[in-house]
């Protein structure tokens, strides 16, 4: 199924594949592919950072739900459920999103572009973490790359991506994306502390 070009829509496309890597999530202390993390703290990450953006750029409140310690799959549903009300809802939508490293733009494409793609990368993370089917939107991931490969200096610099990790000539765009932003593809969990 290809993503909609459209925030709302593509947040609800995306996100519902997190949603459902983590329902079907049933070790949260596994080890995940961020080095220094578990499956549980992908989950967090994208829990945690996403309502201080929106809050600081916008002046939007998101919902806050149980703690990810206590019950990921809640505390997920409450944080996306709200992001989704807010790009359903032209009035916060359309929100003008200011910050001093991105300049003005509507909430909804500071949302797409920075929170969105980063749960899209993130579900590889939880699915190859818990042995559940991790393949991403081709297109996508080539369109992320295709982005991402422009402005590598300033990637690497925001220390929000690790070392780039070689991958075959050739390879896949999924492949090239996860290399790209400092992931081994051929990682899994039975490889942890054996390198």
């Amino acid at each position: 199924m290809a993503l909609s070009e459209q925030p709302a829509e593509r947040h609800r496309q995306v996100a519902g594949l997190f949603t459902d890597r983590v329902r079907g999530t049933s070790g949260w202390d596994v080890p995940a592919p961020v080095a220094g993390w578990t499956a549980r703290d992908v989950v967090r990450h994208l829990v945690e950072w996403c309502p201080g953006f929106v809050a600081a750029g916008a002046g939007v409140t998101l919902p806050q739900g149980p703690s990810v310690d206590d019950d990921p799959l809640a505390a997920w549903q409450v944080h996306r459920d709200g992001v989704q009300t807010v790009l359903d809802d032209p009035a916060t939508a359309g929100r003008e999103f200011t910050n001093p490293h991105l300049g003005s733009l509507p909430l909804a494409v500071a949302i797409d572009r920075f929170y969105t793609t980063d749960v899209f990368m993130h579900t590889w993370d939880l699915a190859r973490a818990t042995g559940q089917d991790d393949r991403l939107d081709a297109d996508f991931c080539a369109e992320l790359l295709g982005g991402m490969t422009q402005m590598e200096e300033v990637i690497r610099s925001s220390g929000q991506f690790g070392s780039r990790v070689e991958v075959p000539d050739g390879a896949d765009a999924q492949t090239r994306l996860l290399g790209f932003i400092g992931r081994d593809p051929s990682w899994s969990p039975g490889l942890v502390g054996e390198r």
